[in-house]
C-alpha cells in the first residue's frame, strides 16, 4: 500500500455487512464512521473467456471544484500520474490483465489532506487501447469498486458493475463519485458509461489526454 493510507438516512446504524450499493444509491460514509480520515478504494475485473487481447482495464480519479472541474493538470490522477500535489490522493500501481484474486487496482484516499476546494473526486473506469483493439466495456465481467476503511482494513461499501456494463460497448465509464458535503463525505455509484472513452471524460473535466 502507498504511504497514505437506496438512500441511506443518517439516523439509522448501519450494519457492516450493509455494504452492497447499487447504481444511483447516496451512501454516507461519514455515518457509517465518524472517525475515518484514511481511504482505499479498491477495483477489481476479469475478462469474459475466449475474448481475445487481455482488457486492460484502468482505474483513474478526478479532482473537481465546485465548477465540476479540475483545477490543474495534477488533479486528473492514473497510473502515468499516482499522486496530485498536496499528497492527499495515492494511485498504487496499473494491472494490465486483472488477473489474480482481489483488488486489481486501488487509490488510496488522505481526506484531511484533500483541498477544501475540492467538492468532488470522480473514479472512472476505462480501457486502454479500447478502441484499437476493438474492446469495450461490455467484455468486463466480475467488475466492482469498494470503499476500505485503512484504519481498520473494513469494507464500507461495494458496487457490482456487472448489471451495469451488460450491452455497453463504449471504453470510458463515469464509476462512482465520492462528495463532499460539510465535514461528511458521501459515495455515489453510478455506472454511466460515456461515448469517447477516456479522452472524452477528460476533456470535459478540462485535461487533456494524448493516445490512450
Amino acid at each position: 500500500m502507498a504511504d497514505i493510507f437506496d438512500d441511506i438516512p443518517e439516523n439509522v446504524d448501519i450494519k457492516v455487512s450493509n455494504n452492497r450499493a447499487v447504481k444511483g444509491d447516496d451512501v454516507n460514509l461519514t455515518a457509517k464512521d465518524p472517525t475515518m480520515t484514511h481511504l482505499v478504494v479498491g477495483v477489481g475485473w476479469e475478462q469474459n473467456a475466449f475474448e481475445g487481447d487481455a482488457l486492460d482495464v484502468d482505474v483513474s480519479c478526478f479532482l473537481l471544484n465546485n465548477k465540476d472541474t479540475t483545477r490543474k493538470d495534477s488533479d486528473f490522477i492514473f497510473y502515468n500520474n499516482e499522486r496530485d500535489e498536496d499528497e492527499s490522493i495515492v494511485h498504487n500501481g496499473d494491472s494490465r490483465t486483472g488477473a489474480g484474486d482481489g483488488d486489481d487496482e486501488s487509490i488510496s484516499l488522505d481526506l484531511n489532506k484533500i483541498p477544501f476546494d475540492i467538492m468532488k473526486i470522480m473514479f472512472v473506469f476505462s480501457i486502454y487501447k479500447g478502441d484499437e483493439k476493438g474492446q469495450s466495456l461490455s467484455k468486463m465481467r466480475g467488475g466492482y469498486i469498494r470503499v476500505i476503511n485503512a484504519a481498520n482494513s473494513q469494507e464500507m461499501l461495494r458496487y457490482d458493475l456487472d448489471e451495469d456494463v451488460q450491452g455497453v460497448f463504449d471504453t470510458g465509464m463515469l464509476v462512482a463519485s465520492l462528495n463532499r458535503e460539510g465535514p461528511k463525505w458521501h459515495f455515489t455509484p453510478l455506472g454511466e458509461p460515456v461515448e469517447g472513452g477516456l479522452g472524452a471524460i477528460a476533456t470535459g473535466y478540462d485535461i487533456i489526454v494524448h493516445g490512450g
